[in-house]
């Protein structure tokens, strides 16, 4: 899954995409590099960050759907809280929301996804962006991650989503220390079999991996230090897949998709051994 933010204040790439042409051509590019899906984010969710304007946030992503739908021949998913601008992003042409508040942030979600048959992808975070990194605390955050995606997904199915339709993502980052994301990506194969739907994982360019790496504050890009974490991202991206993760959400998606392509033929010729 490509990221593609539209936004002034996205942590890694905000202001680059705000022009809809230059959005598209950068959509257009992903899938070329090997996406399968499109995400497209008008609102950012970095920790600390505001909320945006329904008004705004639609100004922002409308434009960018309508032409990578047009243009492009993945799926485009639209990454918001707002059953309003799901809506719309739906009508226009994409088929996939992917939701950080698991449907808790508008109650009209759910039966937004569920009336236009959509994929959904629901997330765990504690709180809001605005305050999830402020005293995330878990006593056993694998546990307690996976209670709570098992809730969501109830009451998504309960809305009257398809169960082909889910997805789940833990929330790598999302009101996490830097352990608890450790943690979940370690025990991530006993967390997917408990799911029982597609799960997707989103470590890229997130500030855990440069704490782990020793480096504070550190934007992805092509500084050194940035590139460090791109490098670490690719690390988490291949240890996800290889730990029963359906999707990868990236930024940098070339990399993360010849790992996967790599990871699919050491598979095969692992089974025509076995066979």
């Amino acid at each position: 899954m490509g990221v593609l933010n539209v936004t002034p204040d996205s942590f890694s790439d905000g202001g680059r995409f705000l022009d809809p042409g230059a959005a598209a051509a950068h959509g257009l590019a992903l899938v070329e590099a090997g996406a399968a899906v499109l995400d497209v984010g008008g609102e950012s969710t970095r920790p600390g960050a505001a909320p945006v304007p329904a008004d705004e946030e639609l100004a922002r992503v409308l434009p960018v759907v309508e032409r990578l739908v047009a243009e492009c021949r993945v799926p485009v998913s639209v990454d918001t809280s707002k059953a309003v601008v799901a809506r719309a992003a739906l009508d226009a042409g994409a088929s996939v929301v992917n939701d950080v508040t698991a449907g808790r942030g508008d109650p009209d979600m759910l039966a937004t996804v569920a009336r236009a048959s959509a994929g959904y992808v629901l997330m765990h975070m504690l709180g809001e962006p605005r305050t999830m990194q402020d005293t995330p605390r878990y006593d056993d955050v694998v546990a307690e991650v996976g209670d709570f995606l098992l809730d969501r997904l109830d009451a998504a199915r309960g809305a009257g989503i398809h169960e082909g339709a889910l997805c789940a993502d833990p929330g790598i980052g999302f009101g996490k220390r830097v352990r608890d994301n450790v943690d979940l990506l370690a025990h991530l194969d006993a967390l997917v079999a408990r799911v029982g739907v597609p799960v997707i994982v989103g470590t890229s360019r997130k500030s855990f991996l440069g704490t782990l790496l020793g480096q504070a504050g550190v934007r992805g890009g092509d500084d050194p230090a940035g590139q460090a974490r791109e490098d670490a991202t690719l690390a988490t991206v291949t240890w996800a897949v290889d730990h029963g993760a359906r999707y990868v959400r990236v930024h940098d998606v070339g990399p993360a998709a010849d790992a996967v392509r790599l990871l699919a033929g050491m598979a095969d010729a692992d089974a025509e051994a076995a066979a």
